[in-house]
């Protein structure tokens, strides 16, 4: 049997076990792939800005009726809460980016197979609190004036 004949039933049984990615995980990486190859592209053009934003509001109307209202909200109090941030894809979903680094991001619970879709936040946010613990994601279901409240707040937070 050839090295690479090996290396597929090896990966064959991987997944079959558990132990490999997921198709959903595959084509998220495939998906991440993509959009850093269209960021080389972009890198060189004077509209990247526009182009990536123009991407996460397609992104957010290819979703399902209730993610897509979800995070068309999200997206709504992310850029007016905090108009430093840039809007961007990762991993094929809605995220926003200070100086090229992700701060926060919004998931499909829809295109994750999960009840919930999911808000949350990287490292480079300034969550941290004095007693050494916070939360940085949260399920969302669905949005209430004190739930926009409360991610309007952690935004500004965020990027303090």
């Amino acid at each position: 049997m050839s090295a690479e004949s090996k290396a597929t039933e090896k990966n064959q049984r991987n997944t079959s076990s558990g132990e490999g990615f997921s198709d959903a995980e595959r084509a998220a990486i495939k998906e991440r792939a993509a959009e850093l190859r269209a960021d080389a592209r972009r890198s060189r053009s004077a509209d990247k800005a526009a182009a990536d934003e123009r991407d996460v509001l397609a992104k957010i109307a290819e979703m399902s009726p209730p993610d897509r209202e979800l995070a068309e909200r999200v997206h709504a109090i992310v850029t007016t809460a905090a108009p430093d941030l840039a809007p961007k894809l990762w991993y094929g979903q809605p995220a926003y980016y200070k100086k090229g680094k992700l701060v926060c991001f919004f998931r499909s619970g829809h295109a994750d197979k999960e009840r919930y879709s999911t808000f949350g936040f990287s490292v480079r946010a300034n969550l941290d609190e004095d007693d050494g613990m916070w939360p940085t994601s949260y399920a969302l279901t669905e949005l209430s004036e004190a739930g926009e409240a409360r991610i309007r707040d952690l935004v500004k937070k965020a990027v303090s």
